[in-house]
């Protein structure tokens, strides 16, 4: 029984410590700030490109590949709607994150 109660904890807080670390590199990051839309559009602009992935843009320059990605940006509504989605699932992540600390501490 102890063996169980405390691989439980440790799972509670391994869970409590991913969500915590991807939550600040995902989500609070001055450029990407309070959520990231590649996730949802699968595209970023070519500036953010340059500026986050120089490496892979001078790649793709330089093998003529670069205009072959460039799509059309999405309609302001489309944007809206993954937006809206997106902190849903955000504020899912952050109750759950309060649950799992709540639960934690009833222990």
């Amino acid at each position: 029984n102890l063996a169980h109660l405390v691989h439980s904890e440790e799972a509670l807080l391994a869970t409590a410590f991913i969500f915590v670390v991807h939550f600040f590199n995902t989500h609070l990051r001055p450029n990407a700030f309070p959520l990231d839309d590649v996730i949802f559009t699968g595209g970023m602009s070519l500036e953010r490109l340059k500026e986050e992935r120089p490496a892979e843009f001078e790649r793709l320059e330089s093998s003529g590949q670069l205009e072959a990605l460039v799509s059309e940006p999405l309609g302001a509504g489309r944007i809206a709607l993954y937006r809206l989605g997106g902190l849903v699932f955000l504020l899912i992540g952050l109750t759950l994150l309060v649950l799992i600390l709540y639960g934690i501490a009833g222990s």
